[in-house]
């Protein structure tokens, strides 16, 4: 009897401990191919790791993982990789360790960039816990996005959203374990269980094991520095996922192995648009002490890329808490600073700032990025969209606060006719020079920019004068270009007796810049 005893407290014991198994991370996706998925979650304890899956709410499919200790006690993260998917298909999954299992969630395989499919993805950062703001993540993400997205679009959350990109600062102390599911994983399961979701390390990661072990991303950088950088296809784009932490920044391997990737995404003709994401900015208006000059090698990189391929390029970032659009001035590549999505805002005067010529709006605010790419083979195109939640002064309910469109292919305005002043006379407290009105072949566009040049040589080799005049300079809330045409441009004082000759360049607002104009010359009076 004793014997029988202890046998029935053995079994009472461990079916007790099969009960108390419990799901404490939902289920979230990762790396999404077109043939195959990744699902990854935690639980309190248990060892099986089992997702179901199929094209129904039937499921019928079983697939196994694997899964490992993340902490010093029971509990466990489970990852599974579900294979034999088809491309751009609808599936139904739910995962099981022992006695605990999911809710029936669904995600969406992508398209080859062949099907020519349009697709959405969210770019966000900055999502660190705000002891003031404590809810303001699950905000930006539940009533933010996915409210969004069910507003806009109806349907299905996969049927909207491909991806989620983080460049960084997913909680406020990475080393922190309770943080990462109370502060990040637990506001964003709604979303992160049918999209899956694609960050790189921010400074507040810390570097920490936790957050190696959270996520599965693509295995396609160098080896020795897995998951620091990769690269991600979807459709016709390519994203770049970078690491530009202190440790990481300044090795070789990173820009080389970025090099190595652009090279390759110039040759395939499969990709039209490359989007990178890292954390740091190379200039920030909110915030200067928060800039990095590795990033300003990365833009670089893509700028390069971008002009030799005609491959239009976009480096998303965080680490100022607000919202910044940019441009390069020669290039067809895109600065976009996609914070903050719960982390306190920077606000405009807390900290030093400048005012870059690159950005035309920065916004003390929080928000999302949306990203609509047009994969159609024949004109392929993308739009950005900030999406505003405002700030603890203005709250604003999904508000769209900034919108820029760019075609792969080029989109030439008509090259602006040089007017005046020609011939001599010519102050040398400067001249005013003046073209015509700006006119383009296609439908839609208007001045966004103007680039002017001024230079003793015809060759324009040196330049005594230039100016590059966007159509909007939003800084701290007031627009700094307003009432600007963007026709006439006052220059600096000059030689006195010196011929001058100059031009100027009109720019569309999807980043399409005209041929220069016809050389004019001048000279100005002795004194």
């Amino acid at each position: 009897m004793a014997f029988k005893a202890i046998l029935f407290s053995v079994f009472a014991g461990l079916s007790f401990q099969s009960l108390a198994q419990t799901l404490e991370i939902k289920p979230y996706l990762q790396d999404v191919e077109p043939n195959s998925a990744i699902v990854m979650w935690q639980t309190s304890e248990g060892e099986e790791s089992i997702v179901e899956w199929g094209t129904s709410p039937e499921l019928g499919e079983s697939a196994s993982g694997t899964s490992e200790a993340i902490n010093y006690d029971d509990a466990r993260v489970h990852t599974v990789k579900i294979t034999g998917l088809e491309r751009f298909t609808e599936y139904y999954y739910r995962v099981r360790t022992g006695n605990a299992r999911s809710d029936i969630f669904q995600f969406k395989t992508p398209p080859f960039s062949s099907d020519g499919k349009e697709f959405k993805i969210v770019a966000m950062s900055d999502m660190q816990y705000d002891y003031n703001q404590p809810d303001k993540f699950h905000e930006v993400l539940n009533e933010g996005v996915i409210g969004y997205l069910e507003k806009e679009f109806g349907g299905s959350l996969p049927d909207n959203l491909a991806m989620v990109l983080i460049p960084g600062d997913l909680v406020e102390n990475g080393a922190k374990f309770h943080q990462w599911k109370d502060h990040f994983f637990n506001p964003a399961e709604n979303l992160f269980a049918q999209v899956p979701v694609y960050p790189v390390p921010g400074n507040h990661e810390r570097n920490s094991v936790y957050y190696f072990k959270y996520f599965s991303l693509p295995e396609n950088g160098t080896p020795a520095y897995a998951e620091h950088w990769w690269y991600k296809d979807y459709g016709n784009t390519r994203v770049i996922g970078l690491d530009s932490n202190d440790g990481y920044r300044d090795l070789r391997e990173q820009l080389d192995w970025l090099k190595e990737v652009l090279a390759d995404t110039e040759n395939d003709d499969k990709i039209d648009f490359v989007f990178a994401q890292l954390h740091h900015p190379y200039k920030s208006e909110l915030w200067i002490p928060g800039e990095e000059d590795f990033t300003g090698r990365i833009v670089k990189e893509l700028e390069q890329f971008s002009t030799k391929t005609g491959k239009p390029s976009i480096h998303f970032f965080g680490h100022t808490h607000g919202y910044s659009r940019g441009q390069s001035r020669d290039h067809k590549h895109l600065w976009i600073n996609v914070a903050s999505a719960g982390g306190a805002i920077d606000n405009w005067g807390e900290f030093e700032g400048r005012d870059y010529d690159e950005f035309t709006v920065t916004q003390d605010e929080y928000g999302f990025v949306m990203v609509s790419i047009d994969g159609d083979r024949k004109d392929p195109k993308f739009t950005i969209k900030r999406i505003s939640r405002g700030n603890t002064i203005e709250h604003r309910e999904n508000e769209l606060r900034d919108s820029i469109t760019v075609w792969r292919k080029e989109r030439k305005p008509n090259t602006p006719e040089a007017m005046s002043p020609t011939g001599s006379g010519v102050s040398i407290e400067g001249a005013v020079l003046k073209a015509g009105p700006f006119t383009s072949d296609y439908t839609g566009t208007f001045h966004a920019a103007s680039h002017w040049q001024v230079s003793r040589s015809m060759g324009f080799e040196t330049l005594d004068y230039e100016s590059w005049q966007q159509y909007q300079n939003w800084y701290y809330k007031e627009n700094r270009q307003k009432d600007d045409d963007l026709t006439d441009e006052k220059t600096e004082r000059l030689a006195p007796n010196t011929s001058y000759y100059w031009r100027v360049r009109y720019r569309d607002q999807n980043l399409n810049w005209s041929d220069w104009s016809a050389v004019r010359t001048f000279q100005t009076d002795e004194k």
